[in-house]
């Protein structure tokens, strides 16, 4: 069985259920409770045949009741389902989750104050919701109360705001829920409920003067007042996050130079929420998190740590047989695509630049015949990867260009046919052996070297720490092999890492203006810098991760490409 909430347009009665009729059921008893608090107790249902619905086989009623607060035109959550897997019984089942939760008081409130008891008990959020036989996205509800203010809470209890209403505030900042509390406590005021509220919180906002970071003075636009004089709005929204976002870079700048070792700064709107995160001390790795609402309020949260991140640094710690575990290397800014992405461009311009130093490529075979490699058997690299984008990328470049031309030479120059795709075939063939040895007695030494340039350059093995070597040695220059395109964009994940390349390509101002920007966005800027477009064009740039030696942009490295480089240069110095 497993639990998860599943759309109400993906439900549907199964003839299987015995309560199974044309008539839909009478709910009227239920219909408060749902039109209230939703559907608590799971459904039970098992997937369709066609693979994209599900078949209520008990709950059909609870079902019923949520249809009809939607045809009534209210908002109707996702409703939880307990999914069949072969040889479950649905009754078992249900009995099961009835009785897990009679366990739990009906009360929001109650159910929120019971979860932070186990959860301080160092229940996980998996661990209750097995418990009480509801799904993780329940208890997950019940625990983002805990982010209202206790005033709101109590009025949940009581019973004078709705559920809707409090879902919303449950994403609201502190400052907005005080606002919202000021108009909920005035009688003559009207306090925005249900899709107002969000429309409220969300929807066309004007920008306070109280959530500025820097000093008004260096606001050169206009201030607005309201009508009672008490409250101040920026007029050019633009100029305000320009200077709200160099203050938020000065901030992270400064925690960072307080010691803190990582300051993230989550995208305008994104919440943080405690629940999900444990509360860890700077000399246990904890970081700085930076939230930034759509009206621009900025919050700090220092000492977190994500509840997963936690949990495994205490296993490491508490292993005694492997001592290495307890310091775990940063997150990589790069994700394994982007390190495929950049390795293979990186090895296919050093395959390149082998052909003109010939004398090296000697001196590599002659390592690779006494140490071996994964490729000395001999076969050729084969440049794999599960990204389209990335196996165009590398087929269209210069450097595969390059290659393939030469090889159709060489391929020419033994009698071989011109359209084979490599020249090294490693079967164990002994006619193709003397075949080639017979036509490789007939070359001059120049051009058996430059055939063994090729062989060299194809059996070079992807992601080792030899390219790395060589493209430092032979101070390869990427801008000759590689221009920035939609792959490489399209890999880049980390939002820290492409806020440094901003700063690589425009300088410390454009990046601090746009810290908390998305990473798309950060990533347009970059391309504007190098097409012109609105921006001083800066020609020939190349990011750090193209450069030999390889560089990353932030202290998270780059995954394999990092540990090359710095493998690379121990053995050479």
């Amino acid at each position: 069985m497993q639990l998860q909430h599943i759309q109400l347009e993906k439900l549907k009665d199964a003839a299987i259920n015995m309560r199974h009729a044309k008539a839909a059921p009478d709910v009227s008893d239920i219909l408060p409770s749902v039109k209230a608090r939703g559907v608590l107790v799971p459904l039970i249902v098992r997937p369709n045949g066609d693979g994209e619905s599900f078949e209520i086989v008990a709950g059909r009623r609870r079902y019923f009741a949520a249809k009809a607060v939607a045809e009534d035109g209210g908002a109707v959550e996702p409703l939880p389902c307990a999914v069949m897997e072969s040889g479950d019984d649905a009754a078992a089942l249900e009995a099961s989750m009835i009785e897990n939760l009679a366990r739990l008081d009906p009360d929001e409130m109650i159910q929120y104050e019971t979860f932070v008891r186990l959860s301080k008990a160092g229940k996980s959020v998996e661990d209750i919701a097995a418990t009480f036989g509801i799904t993780e996205l329940a208890v997950k509800r019940r625990l983002a109360l805990g982010e209202l203010l206790p005033k709101i809470r109590q009025a949940y209890r009581n019973e004078d705001i709705d559920a809707e209403t409090v879902r919303h505030l449950t994403m609201a900042t502190k400052r907005q829920q005080r606002d919202w509390l000021k108009l909920f406590a005035d009688p003559e005021a009207y306090a925005p409920r249900g899709y107002q509220l969000k429309q409220w919180l969300f929807g066309g906002q004007q920008v306070s003067t109280e959530v500025a970071l820097f000093p008004l003075e260096a606001y050169k636009g206009q201030i607005v007042a309201d009508l009672f004089g008490e409250r101040g709005y920026f007029a050019d929204a633009d100029r305000f996050w320009v200077l709200q976002n160099e203050a938020i870079a000065a901030k992270r700048d400064a925690l960072l130079e307080d010691g803190w070792s990582e300051v993230e700064i989550l995208e305008p709107g994104q919440r943080f929420y405690a629940f999900e995160h444990e509360k860890t001390p700077r000399k246990d790795g904890g970081r700085v998190y930076i939230t930034v609402s759509h009206g621009g309020e900025v919050e700090i949260h220092e000492g977190w740590l994500t509840a997963r991140e936690a949990k495994a640094k205490r296993r490491a710690k508490a292993s005694k047989d492997d001592p290495a575990t307890e310091e775990k290397p940063n997150r990589p800014e790069l994700t394994n695509p982007a390190q495929n992405y950049i390795e293979l461009h990186r090895h296919a311009a050093v395959r390149h630049a082998l052909l003109s130093h010939l004398g090296i490529a000697l001196r590599v075979m002659v390592a690779h015949a006494i140490g071996g490699s994964a490729l000395w058997q001999t076969r050729p690299d084969p440049q794999t990867t599960r990204k389209e984008d990335t196996a165009e990328s590398i087929a269209t470049s210069r450097a595969e260009t390059a290659l393939a031309k030469e090889r159709k030479s060489v391929l020419k120059l033994l009698g071989l046919p011109v359209h084979d795709q490599t020249i090294v075939r490693s079967n164990g063939d002994d006619g193709r052996v003397v075949g080639l040895f017979v036509a490789l007695l007939k070359l001059s030494d120049a051009d058996v070297m430059r055939v063994l340039g090729l062989v060299m350059a194809e059996t070079l093995q992807a992601g080792t720490a030899v390219v790395e070597a060589l493209g430092t040695h032979l101070k390869v220059d990427m801008r000759d092999y590689w221009q920035v395109d939609d792959a490489f964009f399209g890999l880049l994940r980390d939002k820290a890492a492409v806020n440094a390349m901003v700063r690589h390509i425009g300088g410390k101002a454009v990046a601090d203006a746009n810290v908390s920007a998305t990473a798309k966005v950060q990533k347009k800027i970059v391309r504007d810098f190098i097409t012109g477009d609105g921006r001083k064009q800066v020609k020939d740039w190349l990011p750090r991760y193209m450069e030999f030696p390889f560089r990353a942009y932030t202290k998270g490295g780059g995954g394999r490409l990092t540990d090359n480089t710095a493998r690379t240069r121990s053995l050479i110095s």
